[in-house]
């Protein structure tokens, strides 16, 4: 489990096609303190087992259905990644509850000048968004500002825009997503309670 406090920026340093997955070089001096093979580390969000450690670099595997499912589609060398380590035990909870399991792709579309950012997102993932509840981008535990059926807006903070790849998006760039999975919980545990006709309307086409 993870948090979505993001530990350091990270950089890819080699990708490596394999048959059923690519092998990623990636250097975090931060992160590779105590990483072992085995360890959990998010990268952009997305919870990928640790191969090797040599020096300030790690390798892991991602299979295909990952890289189908994420924005790790087409990552090349000396790109900027989010990289967090799996939460200790008696670790500080600073975050919310992440998983590292992406739930889709969102497009970062805008920033103010206050910070106030928006993204495009899957209408399917509406039902699990809510003005301040949270949200995972890229990795990232963040706040929901606003939303809408195909939109969301967080406000970012400097040091949050400094220290993480989400000050550094481009129009049109795509980002992970993971909704909080208190939600999807809550709607599974209800489902049995509600008419039929009530869960099916608060499903999209793409959950058929």
């Amino acid at each position: 489990m993870f948090t979505g406090i993001v530990e350091e920026l990270g950089e890819v340093t080699r990708v490596e096609p394999r048959d059923v997955a690519m092998r990623l070089a990636l250097r975090g001096p931060v992160v590779t303190k105590d990483a072992k093979h085995g360890d959990s580390i998010a990268v952009n969000g997305v919870c990928l087992t640790v191969v090797d450690v040599v020096g300030d670099e790690f390798t892991v595997d991602v299979v295909d259905e990952t890289v189908k499912r994420t924005s790790l589609d087409g990552v090349e060398p000396g790109r900027l990644v989010n990289l967090e380590r799996a939460m200790a035990a008696d670790g500080r909870f600073s975050g919310h509850i992440v998983q590292g399991h992406v739930d889709g792709t969102g497009t970062f579309l805008s920033r103010d000048s206050d910070g106030l950012t928006r993204f495009a997102y899957p209408p399917r993932l509406s039902r699990y968004v809510v003005e301040k509840g949270s949200i995972t981008v890229d990795g990232v535990s963040l706040t929901v500002a606003e939303v809408s059926v195909d939109e969301f807006a967080v406000a970012l903070i400097p040091t949050t825009l400094r220290a993480t790849t989400l000050g550094r998006n481009q129009p049109g760039d795509a980002v992970n997503l993971e909704v909080d999975v208190l939600a999807k919980y809550v709607e599974k545990l209800a489902a049995v309670h509600l008419p039929p006709a009530a869960v099916e309307n608060g499903r999209g086409e793409e959950d058929r």
